[in-house]
């Protein structure tokens, strides 16, 4: 083999590992699991004979996609305290509704009205809201702690 090809061939594999290993590090970086940015809650309590609101927005990105969002309101002094919250146990809670916002990126809202009845039977003190994030492919995030408010 001359020298000439030989060089060319050592080259040919040196560029070709470098590309390699860029494209396993690019690989490597992309978490397939969702990820959730800007969460809040905005808790109003009900007035003399005017229901009260909950509401939760979250915005959740997936390389794959977001295939829904799952919300449950949960209160601190309660069974999930101490036994933490699973993704089984939110399979069967409401979802919120998400819209697009650019890329693989969507906006999720969940609302729902809060009677005085409600709160007259429910815990106060602090409140939790847990959030399962599923992506197309089947990759989940559970954030049992997404946000917080106060039923006084």
């Amino acid at each position: 083999m001359s020298r000439r090809i030989a060089l060319s061939v050592v080259a040919g594999v040196v560029v070709l590992g470098g590309a390699g290993a860029f494209a396993l590090a690019y690989a490597g970086d992309q978490d397939p699991a969702p990820a959730l940015a800007h969460s809040a809650v905005h808790y109003t309590a009900p007035t003399a004979g005017h229901k009260g609101s909950l509401s939760f927005t979250t915005e959740v990105t997936a390389p794959s996609g977001v295939k829904n969002l799952k919300v449950l309101a949960w209160p601190e002094k309660s069974e999930f305290a101490d036994k933490p919250l699973t993704a089984k146990d939110m399979a069967s809670v409401e979802s919120a509704t998400c819209t697009p916002a650019g890329g693989r990126t969507v906006r999720c809202v969940y609302g729902n009205a809060v009677s005085a009845a409600d709160v007259a039977s429910s815990p106060h003190g602090t409140w939790h809201i847990a959030v399962l994030a599923t992506a197309k492919d089947g990759h989940t995030t559970l954030d049992t702690k997404a946000a917080d408010f106060t039923l006084a």
